[in-house]
């Protein structure tokens, strides 16, 4: 009888281990995030000048996301909805430098809560003015923080014994410069080893890593051989350069405007950027592959906001042109989402957290903003309201924005409302608004644009040249 017993008790282990084998692990997250990169310069979203073998690699056998807009086309407020799942207004980072609420839970703490082994390199800038302040107190979940610097684009760091620290200074304190910048120091490449060597360190555990680049952000400054790589291409000059005042919103009328002759000057650096951070970024998909993790591990390529790098005769970002507030978003996840998928209905950064939750199959219990897009990158959905919503920083004149896969509507405290079709007029110099063929989609987006106004107190949509617009429009 016992020897019968003992014969059952080796067949049920056997079989409870067999189980457990064949069980699928739970799901890495890493997070690739850059700064102010403009999607086009990336092969997988049609650019030509720059290789991204690497990054398309991503694409190729993941999803991309044809129309992932920033919540707010600037830092502090995009990187605070993206760690959250919360419009800026209830995070409540709503401009640059305001300190990131210490209520929010982040998806970095649900899966700390989970087990997870958590960290996080590079640009942070929710602690407020601190900078480039190593390490913030308050961690947000991100356990490994020693490589989280606040704010600023530095472009060579350092390992010392207190820490790590700007690796160019100018009379005593840490600068832009990047004399003698190498492999090992180059703020790329620096941060790129902090991800290796937690990879590394975390072989067989559940882990949870984040990093931000400072770049392709400005000063458009990159580190041999990259800062000549393309000193001989010809950079494509946007024809929205020459527009007219007619063509140009007043909202967008007030920055400097540069000339071709700027473009040709800057965009080489910017592409050397762009490709040092690709050979970067393909270092680490070989470190996930030697360690066996890359069958496990959800990958994420995305960024803060854009860069118009000359479009409308702008640089930089903070209005809602494509260049400005369109942003690449990748996701890879082995098992779940097929190689080539293409997501062209409209997202931004607050579907982030509850999707990427839904897809490592975690409960995270939060009350966010954002919408769960699995069924879009799974492939399985059914319906989908394909409108996102933007807004304008704190500081300046405010505007509101709603976004489609085709169409974008912006009502401003400056001047007439605009509508743009991006299928026909890519560069975003047509408004249609007045035009009775496009009464009809003015209606829709209004409306969509009034009801996620009033659900998530938007008090932009209270101003009154903005709250008159949208009564006209809708005829009430």
């Amino acid at each position: 009888m016992m020897k019968y017993t003992y014969t059952i008790l080796v067949i049920l282990c056997l079989s409870l281990s067999a189980f457990a084998a064949d069980k699928k692990s739970p799901y890495n997250l890493l997070v690739i995030q850059t700064d102010e990169h403009h999607f086009k310069t990336l092969g997988c979203y049609g650019g030509k000048i720059v290789k991204t073998p690497n990054i398309d690699w991503i694409a190729k056998n993941g999803a991309i996301a044809t129309s992932f807009y920033a919540t707010t086309p600037v830092c502090s407020p995009s990187r605070g909805a993206l760690m959250s799942g919360k419009y800026p207004q209830h995070t409540p980072v709503t401009n640059n430098n305001i300190k990131l609420g210490e209520n929010i839970v982040t998806f970095a703490e649900v899966l700390r809560r989970e087990g997870y082994a958590t960290g996080y390199a590079g640009k942070w800038h929710l602690d407020g003015d601190g900078k480039p302040q190593w390490g913030p107190k308050r961690k947000f979940g991100w356990e490994d923080n020693r490589f989280m610097f606040n704010r600023g684009h530095w472009k060579m760091f350092a390992d010392g014994s207190n820490g790590p620290r700007v690796g160019s200074t100018k009379n005593g304190r840490p600068d832009y410069g990047l004399k003698g910048a190498d492999e090992k120091s180059f703020a790329t490449d620096w941060l790129t080893d902090k991800v290796i060597n937690f990879v590394n360190e975390k072989k067989g555990k559940s882990f949870c890593y984040m990093v931000s680049y400072p770049d392709p952000h400005g000063p458009n400054t990159v580190r041999a051989p990259y800062d000549t790589m393309y000193e001989d291409v010809k950079p494509p000059i946007p024809r929205s350069v020459n527009k007219t005042r007619a063509q140009t919103p007043r909202w967008a009328s007030k920055a400097p405007r540069i000339t071709a002759d700027t473009i040709r000057v800057l965009m080489p650096k910017y592409y050397g950027m762009v490709k040092c951070l690709d050979d970067n970024i393909g270092r680490i998909l070989d470190t996930l592959r030697k360690n066996g993790q890359i069958d496990n591990t959800i990958i994420v390529f995305t960024s803060d906001h854009g860069d118009l790098c000359g479009e409308h005769g702008r640089l930089n970002k903070g209005v809602p042109y494509e260049g400005s507030a369109r942003i690449p978003f990748l996701i890879y996840t082995p098992g779940k989402i097929k190689g080539g998928t293409v997501v062209n209905e409209a997202l931004s950064c607050i579907d982030f957290m509850p999707t990427v939750m839904n897809l490592m199959n975690i409960k995270h219990g939060q009350k966010v903003d954002g919408r769960d897009a699995t069924t879009l990158f799974t492939g399985s959905k059914t319906d989908w309201n394909d409108m996102a919503f933007i807004r304008s920083t704190s500081a300046g004149k405010p505007w509101l924005c709603a976004v489609s896969d085709r169409y974008k509507l912006v009502y401003s405290d400056m001047g007439d409302p605009w509508l743009f079709d991006l299928e026909k007029d890519p560069d975003e110099m047509i408004n249609l608004f007045n035009d009775p063929k496009s009464k009809k989609i003015v209606t829709q987006m209004t409306t969509q644009l009034r009801r996620y106004s009033k659900l998530q107190k938007d008090p932009f949509a209270d101003l009154p040249e903005i709250k008159s617009a949208m009564a006209a429009a809708l005829g009430n």
